[in-house]
């Protein structure tokens, strides 16, 4: 193991090993790179979070009401989480991640955004399956598992990389109007669902988001990739619960 590179963790799960990284390249400056890989597939890289933490801003900006109830499907590296926490209307955030390891390098702060998220006490963090939560029934449950049948005023969604791009083909059906009209029973009325891509606007997902949702727009988030010396993009996905 070089100084430049360590693997920090790597853990069995249900859908592959997955590990966690953190790497330096000296030609893009001093910082340490963390990086989370499931088997061979890289799921995000603290070097590109623009679009992570946009999906924060533009599903909140969009929300009404103060003491706003968000739920965030995917913890990832955190930052979607921590960009969440910084919207001053945010009183509550439930983080629901299926990797059971990836909550507990937050908890144990062995990725730097852990112990930002340990300590507002706004946050928790939920074990789960997010697409199987998403549908779940009002007596079955839903996203808290403390509050069965609750609604929320965010769903923000960063798990697959787009819609057709999936981690697992069990979640293929979530992106159906019908799945997506299930979900939309744990939002509060004009409630916001917004949905990080990796991919450019898809014009079938689209259409199903209009056959549930209102003000469905899709946002292009640009940044630099220093690896391609280009610009690259993701999109943001945002819908409003009709009243």
């Amino acid at each position: 193991m070089g100084l430049l590179f360590e693997e920090i963790d790597m853990q069995p799960s249900a859908i592959g090993d997955i590990s966690l990284r953190r790497r330096r390249i000296p030609a893009l400056g001093e910082r340490d790179i963390y990086e989370v890989k499931l088997g061979d597939e890289f799921l995000m890289s603290s070097m590109f979070v623009d679009a992570e933490v946009a999906l924060s801003d533009i599903g909140l900006n969009a929300a009404e009401g103060d003491s706003l109830s968000v739920v965030v499907g995917g913890l990832g590296l955190g930052y979607t989480g921590v960009a969440a926490l910084k919207h001053k209307r945010v009183s509550e955030l439930l983080i629901v991640e299926y990797l059971e390891p990836v909550i507990r390098w937050h908890q144990q702060e062995n990725v730097p955004l852990g112990k930002e998220l340990n300590a507002d006490p706004r946050n928790r963090f939920i074990h789960g399956n997010f697409f199987e939560l998403a549908v779940a029934s009002p007596d079955a449950g839903g996203f808290d598992p403390a509050a069965p049948g609750r609604q929320f005023d965010a769903i923000l969604l960063d798990i697959d990389h787009s819609p057709r791009a999936l981690l697992h083909d069990s979640s293929a059906s979530f992106y159906t109007p019908t799945n997506l009209g299930l979900m939309a029973h744990q939002l509060k009325p004009r409630g916001i669902f917004a949905m990080w891509s990796n991919e450019a606007e898809d014009a079938e997902f689209m259409a199903s988001l209009r056959a549930v949702f209102t003000d469905v727009a899709c946002h292009v988030i640009t940044f630099f990739n220093p690896f391609q010396n280009r610009e690259s993009f993701n999109t943001v996905y945002v819908a409003r619960k009709q009243d």
